[in-house]
């Protein structure tokens, strides 16, 4: 069982009045909103919080790549996670970016990702990720030609980490006469692949075909998440005939801990409702531009069984859907006990600061969970 302590890094300043006077938060919400000097600030906390999570025994520290939003405020998450080499020595370091769509040049990514891996004594998760609909727009990339992007530039860095003489590499997007990457990682043949997916039938296809472990996308009710497994299991067993083994599947888990079920819900809740009504509101077609998802994985993704995080109306939604895994460490830990059982996953991927949420806030959260919730979990789960 791997435990990842992960990070949105949200804008937590959101006007009280924003959902009446902005259609979203992310591409159009004007930068003028954010303050630098806060935003010092919050950095600073929230590198905090990162760095302690090696101190409180987590294995892996995770960050993002966005742009454009108050979601999250890492448009870069090479330069967190090159911050985050020199402030911890042993915890392994998941850069769930980079976007590989967005980059004309993904030589940069194969160079930056192997610095970033020889920097921190062959520490770094390579997550490498297809990117959101909205942000197609963000970097003027035709969503349709985005998947075929991502996967020729997969296989250049794949290429660019293993080879060792210099190649001309030539496809439909890229083509680069010389590909010679100085440094290449320390970790052979190349650091450790992580591919998250919201359900896409050709992602979930291609992360078998490659063995790659498949973290599903948050803000989803588990049993949609389950789904997503149960998919690539079959496509594993029936296609390629091979078992799906539990270090192959990442939950990402929003978690809250207090003293009592009634004070963490008090705490937490307004901070939940903080990202899924302020943070993640967006217009349906920004996250579906034409083209960006087959008819195919576009159903899977529909329904009233489905309903993303924004959708909800009601704590009883967020509880029935385990949106959230929300209570005192006893609760927290059968909650998640039974969220294991059911889906075989053997990563944890939690967000332990959601939201508008303090820092001392989410540091006490971390805390009760290494110390009350995460050695259990660890010792019923060894795999």
């Amino acid at each position: 069982m791997q435990f990842v302590c992960f990070h949105f890094m949200p804008w937590q300043d959101l006007p009280q009045d924003f959902e009446e006077k902005h259609e979203t938060a992310w591409l159009t919400l004007p930068n003028g909103v954010f303050d630098p000097e806060k935003g010092h600030r919050l950095y600073a906390q929230y590198l905090d919080q990162l760095v302690a999570a090696e101190r409180l025994g987590f294995d892996v520290v995770g960050v993002n790549e966005h742009h454009q939003n108050a979601y999250g405020l890492m448009p870069s998450p090479n330069i967190i996670a090159a911050c985050l080499t020199q402030r911890t020595s042993r915890v392994k370091i998941l850069i769930l970016g980079n976007a590989l769509p967005f980059y004309d040049h993904p030589q940069r990514v194969a160079e930056e990702v192997a610095m970033l891996d020889v920097i921190s004594g062959g520490r770094i998760i390579a997550g490498m990720v297809v990117g959101l609909g909205v942000e197609a727009y963000t970097y003027e990339v035709n969503p349709t030609f985005m998947r075929e992007r991502y996967r020729e530039a997969h296989d250049l860095i794949v290429r660019a980490w293993t080879e060792r003489e210099p190649f001309h590499f030539e496809g439909k997007h890229y083509d680069f006469r010389f590909v010679n990457v100085w440094p290449r990682p320390i970790q052979q043949p190349h650091p450790p692949i992580w591919i998250p997916g919201s359900g896409s039938i050709e992602t979930i296809r291609w992360v078998a075909e490659r063995r790659y472990p498949f973290i599903a996308l948050p803000f989803s009710p588990i049993q949609v998440m389950k789904e997503h497994y149960d998919t690539l299991r079959e496509y594993s067993s029936t296609t390629l005939g091979e078992e799906v083994t539990p270090e192959r599947l990442g939950w990402p888990v929003i978690v809250y801990v207090s003293d009592t079920d009634e004070k963490a819900r008090k705490e937490f809740e307004p901070h939940f409702w903080y990202l899924a009504k302020k943070c993640l509101r967006m217009p349906r077609e920004y996250m579906f531009p034409p083209g960006h998802t087959s008819v195919e994985s576009l159903t899977r993704v529909t329904g009233t069984k489905r309903k993303f995080v924004t959708m909800l109306t009601s704590w009883d939604e967020v509880e029935e859907g385990l949106y959230a895994v929300v209570g005192s460490p006893a609760t927290v830990r059968e909650k998640m006990r039974e969220a294991l059982k059911m889906t075989g996953c053997g990563i944890v991927q939690g967000v332990f600061q959601v939201g508008s949420m303090p820092h001392e806030q989410a540091m006490r959260n971390m805390e009760l969970f290494a110390k009350e919730v995460m050695p259990h979990l660890r010792e019923e789960f060894p795999w």
